[in-house]
């Protein structure tokens, strides 16, 4: 720290021999030889050591600095700093009183505390507009002020001493006062400047670290907690609710458009209308409702204690308040909401998150269709829908780098979560899943969903009964679940695989049968299918080098139009094949790869197949 001058007040102030219009240096820094007329039993302090410490009226120097380096060492807060410096040098240094007045930056005045030798406590605010008051002076000027007297502070029960007002200036910035009382302030004025300094010093730290505390938690744009510390909370109030058999509503809103209002207007005027939504929700919000920026242009709500009934009745007022805001060449903004119940909806944070931002995209997909802002919970739809397992696997391939959850795996736990309720309730639940998994692979889209119906064909014309033609066309559509777990740069993979890449994809009907349909009982009897529909008859495939009528009928048939609609499908490397040049192909492998009567049959209805999947 480093002041100026230092300046004196009324006629009668004292300075200290030898600093009337000199600077003040730092007191930390290397001090300057004085004139030996102005060396004073203070200087003492810079003049070395008798006897291993420096003693001036019997004060001990060394003990002295080791208390008030204690007392910097362990505090953690101003004012506890405060009271341990005057414990450690009040009845020491025979202080009449030590006070301390820190600025305060949002009300514009000096709040002061001070403490006399007898321990009683004074308080009182000091405001920065009173320019004559030499508290004020000491801290817009930066400059040591010493007094021969006290009455400035209208303390009615303080003996009237002189006193030294040493402005706590750190980095450039004066941020209060500190004043030592004391008749004797010249024997231990440098003393007193070096408290100073490190005063002003170690509250400017509490200042930088509680900044850096509140950007760590706080999103600079909106003033609203960051993703990061939403999550925090979302993850204490879950535990909250938990303990307490609470439910728990968590809610994302986000703006329509704003990447259009980017590119057109520019990000600035983006920024302004997010800064401007997130003011607005947080006015109208409840108490109890914790805000945070959830990314982008979405704000995150959690209200604890909430049912769906409730979050929606919020949400809907606050899309109202919001859709009353307009923009300059906007007009009226839209918004989609989207909410997840815990733990209705699931008991996991991370599936909480992932479920509300799968309504929000269901939402943003209906405000498209109507053009009106819209509110979805996770109520609202069968997860099994189209739209919404496409929102649900849009939501889980952003997040998969974030959370280490993929689609397929998420799938599968829902698949088995399933209650199927009926015949068409699983058939819907099974065609949605094989959907899913063909669309890991781009060159067979539509691959399980043609398989079945050539399939069940087949079936009809092998004259099987309905319950096992049903049977057969349900395995068929789930034949290649087991890609599921198959890498996706070996499923579209546009050359022949390697060898390694063979042995993977080979996995594939293992993996089905034993991880996707054993743990359904229900499925149980699809399991065949799945499994050995990569049999050959002469016993020359895989997985168990089954051959003949070891074989399971309905896998056979699910093998021949497996391979009947690869032949006619296009292929990085080759255009489909006829419908001519396919049965002429099965009927090559007829008895050797694929059941020889099961061909016969299958050619003869393979015209009336023909399809543009």
């Amino acid at each position: 720290m480093d002041f100026n001058n230092i300046k004196e007040e009324n006629s009668n102030s004292f300075v200290p021999d030898g600093l009337i219009n000199q600077k003040i240096s730092n007191p930390i820094d290397k001090p300057k030889i004085m004139p030996l007329n102005a060396r004073t039993s203070a200087n003492r302090l810079f003049g070395g050591y008798t006897n291993s410490y420096c003693k001036v009226n019997d004060i001990n120097y060394f003990e002295l600095i080791n208390a008030i380096n204690h007392s910097f060492s362990n505090q953690s807060d101003i004012v506890h700093l405060f009271h341990s410096i005057y414990a450690n040098i009040c009845s020491k240094l025979n202080l009449n009183f030590l006070a301390l007045g820190i600025y305060n930056h949002n009300s514009n005045y000096i709040n002061l505390k001070l403490i006399d030798k007898t321990g009683s406590s004074y308080n009182s605010k000091v405001m920065i507009s009173d320019n004559e008051n030499i508290i004020v002076k000491a801290f817009k000027n930066k400059q040591i002020i010493l007094t021969t007297d006290c009455e400035y502070l209208k303390f009615n029960y303080l003996d009237n001493v002189a006193t030294h007002v040493i402005p706590l200036v750190a980095f450039g910035e004066c941020e209060g006062v500190i004043i030592f009382a004391d008749n004797g302030a010249n024997q231990y004025f440098e003393f007193y400047k070096l408290i100073a300094n490190y005063v002003a010093m170690f509250y400017k730290n509490l200042i930088l670290s509680d900044l850096v505390d509140r950007n760590t938690d706080t999103d600079s744009l909106t003033g609203l907690s960051n993703h990061k510390k939403l999550q925090e909370d979302l993850a204490f109030e879950i535990t909250q609710c938990s303990n307490y058999d609470k439910k728990l509503a968590f809610c994302i809103i986000d703006i329509a458009n704003i990447s259009e209002i980017n590119n057109e207007l520019g990000h600035a005027k983006g920024d302004e209308i997010i800064k401007e939504v997130a003011k607005k929700i947080k006015k109208n919000v409840r108490n109890t409702d914790i805000l945070g920026r959830y990314g982008g242009d979405k704000v995150g709500i959690i209200m604890p204690d909430t049912n769906i009934e409730e979050a929606k009745y919020v949400c809907e007022y606050l899309l109202y308040n919001l859709s009353c805001t307009m923009f300059d060449d906007l007009g009226q903004l839209k918004f989609s909401c989207g909410i997840s119940i815990f733990p209705d909806a699931t008991n996991k944070q991370e599936k909480l998150t992932i479920l509300a931002e799968q309504a929000l995209y269901i939402s943003k997909s209906k405000r498209s269709e109507t053009g009106q802002s819209t509110i979805v919970a996770t109520n609202d739809f069968n997860f099994w829908d189209d739209e919404a397992l496409k929102c649900f696997a849009q939501v889980l391939t952003k997040k998969h780098a974030s959370v280490g959850v993929n689609i397929e795996e998420e799938l599968i736990n829902q698949f088995h979560s399933e209650k199927i309720v009926s015949s068409e309730h699983l058939l819907d639940v099974v065609s949605s899943l094989a959907a899913a998994i063909d669309a890991k692979d781009t060159y067979t889209k539509g691959h399980s969903a043609a398989v079945s119906r050539y399939a069940e064909a087949l079936a009809r014309a092998f004259n099987l009964p309905t319950s096992e033609v049903e049977r057969i066309k349900l395995g068929a559509l789930l034949h290649d679940i087991g890609k599921i777990g198959i890498p996706e740069h070996v499923l579209r993979k546009p050359d022949m695989l390697s060898d390694d890449e063979w042995k993977i994809m080979k996995q594939h009907p293992i993996i089905g049968a034993d991880k996707v349909l054993k743990p359904n009982k229900s499925l149980h009897d699809l399991i065949p299918m799945v499994k050995y529909h990569h049999e050959h008859i002469d016993g020359s495939g895989y997985p168990s080098g089954l051959k003949g009528d070891d074989i399971p009928l309905s896998a056979r048939i699910v093998a021949i139009a497996d391979a009947y609609h690869a032949l006619i499908s296009d292929r990085p490397y080759r255009k489909g094949l006829s419908v001519h040049k396919a049965c002429e192909i099965l009927k090559m492998g007829a008895g050797i790869q694929w059941d020889r009567e099961l061909v016969r049959k299958f050619i003869i209805i393979a015209p009336s197949l023909a399809t543009n999947i």
